[in-house]
């Protein structure tokens, strides 16, 4: 069906909460208003439920190629579509990493024949392919990712002279994830003399500590400020790193951003006895402390964004001893519900969770037409019943890994339906897959 009406919602959206109705023609919004008809649409009432713009993922790791035991970009985008993700970004290391041009439009290439969401994915750059790096189009790509610190995959860039290039020569927005390399190796080592194979999750933290994470951003914001980078920093995990970024500046203007991911502002360090390795993630979860730092950082506009850095690893991997359990989990089904709790608990306002997890990616990354529920935009939307509780198992985990950080979880908002470009993907439990998502484009010069 090409035209659907949506009736009666309440839209949250650009700071306001208000009932409207939105007539959905091919990919787009055509009108946005009261009282609307139209005598071919499928009607869907909406009364009740809560209509957001798709919430866009800048950070996930979907695992194709080369690493599709764990997920790939169709199990994967499903799940995120089910959720109320209607677009990602994701990352370079996977199998092999995406260190050429080559690769990299191997990746579209086949997200364009798999993917139920909108798609875009990063450039990787290493120690040694900063020319090929330099090459990548603007318009077509989101952004460079560079491992300031290694996490799964070896793509670690420590070079100095390699960084001083990267931000001096880069025209577009440079992804960082910050942790300083040697400050965990001699924290590891420390625990390795103390307690020798026996560490166990709840010393993550103390080993990717606190210290390594400020050393590491602070490095990456000097860079961007003697160069004038466009500078996004990934998964801040401290109450400390806060104070790198600036609040009174307009998303547009800055050129120096950072991203919050759910799992920091949802766990802390208590709930290792608990969870154990399948909350293990690099940066790590930290103090409540840390997470509250975090969350009063983004109510004030110094986080910019909200992501999941999804990274799905099987339960079989997750269950070896600390030393060889690979860092990440699986969230992208679960996040924006898991925002939405937040607002339940008082945390959050509803269109705080708007602002950062759809129209601020779409600011950030200049991405063209998406992110706000606007005439003329694609319509990338959700439908929200907020009055569906629901409780995490394993019988409705869509991730290919077959696990989440929140069983046992239940969740008071439920996604009744997800439109990716103006298609109808999602509907109470079913997928609709005649038409896939497409490649996100930017405005390089915005």
């Amino acid at each position: 069906m090409n035209t659907i009406l949506i009736k009666n919602a309440t839209l949250v959206h650009e700071g306001r909460r208000y009932t409207a109705d939105v007539l959905i023609r091919e990919q787009r919004i055509e009108q946005v208003g009261t009282g609307l008809s139209h005598p071919s649409a499928r009607v869907i009432d909406a009364s009740g439920l809560l209509l957001l713009p798709g919430a866009i993922d800048d950070q996930v790791h979907f695992r194709e190629p080369g690493l599709t035991h764990k997920g790939d970009i169709h199990s994967e985008s499903r799940a995120a579509v089910a959720g109320g993700i209607t677009s990602f970004m994701e990352m370079p290391n996977t199998i092999p990493n995406t260190f050429t041009q080559e690769l990299l439009e191997d990746k579209y290439r086949i997200a364009s024949q798999r993917s139920l969401a909108n798609y875009s994915f990063f450039m990787g750059a290493s120690n040694t392919n900063l020319e090929e790096v330099l090459r990548t189009n603007a318009a077509e790509v989101c952004g460079i990712k560079v491992f300031m610190g290694s996490s799964t995959g070896n793509m670690l860039v420590d070079d100095p002279n390699t960084l001083e290039n990267l931000f001096a020569r880069s025209p577009m927005l440079i992804a960082t994830h910050c942790e300083d390399e040697q400050t965990i190796k001699d924290n590891l080592e420390k625990f390795k003399a103390e307690y020798g194979e026996h560490i166990l999750a709840f010393m993550h933290p103390q080993i990717r500590s606190a210290e390594a994470c400020y050393l590491s951003s602070s490095l990456a914001v000097s860079l961007a400020k003697k160069h004038g980078t466009r500078l996004h920093i990934l998964h801040i995990s401290t109450a400390k790193e806060t104070g790198l970024f600036e609040k009174d500046i307009p998303l547009k203007d800055k050129k120096i951003t950072a991203e919050a991911c759910v799992h920091h502002l949802w766990f802390t360090d208590e709930e290792y006895a608990r969870l154990g390795n399948r909350i293990k993630w690099n940066p790590a979860v930290k103090s409540a402390e840390d997470r509250e730092g975090i969350r009063q950082a983004l109510k004030e506009g110094r986080i910019d964004v909200v992501a999941t850095d999804h990274a799905p690893h099987t339960i079989e991997e997750k269950a070896m001893p600390y030393l060889q359990a690979p860092s990440g989990g699986p969230l992208v089904q679960h996040a924006l519900v898991a925002m939405l709790e937040m607002v339940q608990q008082g945390v959050f306002t509803l269109e705080e969770v708007v602002e950062k997890m759809a129209h601020n990616p779409a600011i950030l990354f200049r991405i063209r037409e998406r992110g706000f529920i606007r005439e003329g935009y694609y319509a990338d939307l959700v439908l929200v019943d907020p009055q569906a509780p629901w409780t995490v198992e394993a019988s409705n985990i869509l991730y290919k890994c077959g696990w989440s950080p929140f069983e046992g979880q239940t969740f008071g908002h439920r996604v009744a339906y997800t439109f990716v470009s103006g298609h109808l993907a999602y509907e109470k439990g079913i997928f609709h897959e005649e038409q896939g998502g497409q490649r996100l484009s930017f405005n390089p010069q915005a």
